[in-house]
């Protein structure tokens, strides 16, 4: 047996199919993919630059800007570079332990980011209902905690996953049909019964899931109600646009994470190519977005910038 083989059928090792029935656009779809990560990068980097170098933006909303960012960095860094290395240089293999290293970092960073996006919407919800406390109510020491809080609770949630994983038996086929080492698409090739392992994966992603969405959906809506008493027609429409993109942001992150969770609860019809595509828009699409659309629409940050290349150009 040669060393390809080898490699191939090693217990240490998984082969990565990417997007089945569309291996022949593989280099094709690497060139939006790989573009957005660029975006991804510049932008979140920008960001974190941009806050640390301006003291005046060191406030609740940018101060959780950037634990958005270099979530969505981990993120995007922990599956584009390995997805971009299988769709243009055929690299499936990926070893064990890094397969359950991408995992880990994959679901408790998406668990992180969803506890961010309620963290700005409760920070926007004090911004606009109770303008006088901001700062008193969302202290320094106080976004700390929040922070810690939204890191540990993804850290402790999927601790598990790659624990319980290394404990299973594969005996079947050591090919994941997916472009990157997700729990689901890992857990199939097990050879013993893992039901209790995909419902303990599938509740807490419905609980984590259920209850940001809820808290989120709760702090936009009063601040709709308080938006529309402004008794200035301008200040409503600014404040609708900037809650709007926010709004939209979210939507993206979470149907395209709900349509996951779906099909791996219920869509068993649903094609494969169709799963994975929208599984890979709910890693890259948010961290793409995040940068445009919290970051080039906010006025500081957008000043900031603008007012330093100025400086660079003369």
């Amino acid at each position: 047996m040669g060393p390809a083989n080898k490699s191939q059928t090693s217990p240490d090792t998984f082969l990565l199919m990417g997007i089945p029935g569309l291996e022949h656009l593989h280099v094709w779809i690497g060139i939006p993919f790989c573009s957005m990560y660029m975006v991804a990068v510049v932008g979140n980097v920008s960001i974190l630059a941009v806050v640390r170098a301006e003291r005046s933006l060191h406030e609740p909303m940018f101060l959780f800007l950037c634990m958005l960012s270099v979530t969505d960095l981990v993120l995007s860094t922990s599956t584009l570079p390995r997805m971009l290395c299988l769709f243009w240089l055929g690299a499936r293999d990926i070893a064990f332990d890094a397969c359950l290293a991408q995992m880990f970092f994959i679901h408790s960073f998406t668990a992180m980011e969803s506890g961010f996006f309620l963290a700005m919407a409760f920070d926007r919800y004090v911004a606009i209902c109770h303008p006088l406390h901001h700062t008193t109510i969302l202290t320094h020491a106080r976004i700390a905690k929040m922070g810690a809080s939204v890191v540990l609770r993804g850290v402790a949630f999927f601790s598990p996953h790659p624990i319980l994983l290394r404990q299973l038996p594969y005996c079947r086929t050591r090919v994941i049909t997916h472009t990157y080492c997700e729990f689901m698409a890992v857990v199939k090739l097990a050879c013993v019964d893992t039901g209790a392992t995909k419902r303990y994966s599938l509740s807490v992603a419905s609980v984590i899931g259920s209850c940001d969405g809820f808290f989120i959906a709760v702090s936009y809506a009063l601040i709709l109600r308080a938006v529309f008493r402004l008794p200035s027609q301008e200040a409503s429409f600014k404040a609708l646009g900037t809650c709007g993109s926010h709004v939209c942001v979210i939507l993206v992150f979470y149907s395209t994470a709900v349509f996951t969770f779906l099909t791996h609860r219920f869509g068993h019809n649903v094609a494969p190519q169709i799963h994975i595509f929208i599984a890979n828009m709910y890693l890259l699409v948010p961290p793409f977005l995040n940068p445009i659309v919290y970051g080039i629409r906010t006025k500081k940050i957008r000043d900031h910038v603008l007012s330093s290349l100025k400086v660079k150009v003369t």
